[in-house]
């Protein structure tokens, strides 16, 4: 029994283009990813940590009350990516996602005059 050629082209043609799908199908978008900023030190200094970040468009940044409360994070000029209310229990948090790129500067209101300021490079 012979097979015809054009019968051997379509079958390698569908398993090609099966393959691409089922390729395509797992290299889906990259997830977002959340990081996390303490406020407050492990050692009880008055700063965020890490105070500086780098994060993809998209990726959500989680501040974590952590010691030496009370604490905020305001991003001047941005007032959608500031949280303004004080944290006060260990523990608080909330998370804010930057979708666009920049450079975004923020601070503890109670506590700027003491050097706790943080910058969220967004790439």
């Amino acid at each position: 029994m012979k097979i015809p050629m054009t019968s051997i082209f379509r079958s390698i043609a569908a398993a090609c283009f099966a393959l691409l799908l089922l390729v395509g199908l797992n290299v889906s978008t990259a997830q977002a990813a959340t990081v996390e900023v303490k406020l407050g030190t492990d050692a009880g200094m008055l700063a965020f940590e890490p105070s500086t970040i780098t994060i993809n468009a998209g990726d959500k940044v989680k501040f974590v009350n952590n010691k030496l409360a009370p604490h905020n994070a305001v991003f001047e000029g941005h007032e959608e990516l500031s949280h303004s209310d004080l944290a006060f229990a260990p523990g608080e948090s909330w998370e804010k996602t930057f979708s666009e790129a920049g450079n975004f500067e923020f601070y503890c209101e109670p506590h700027r005059g003491a050097g706790m300021v943080g910058k969220v490079v967004v790439q």
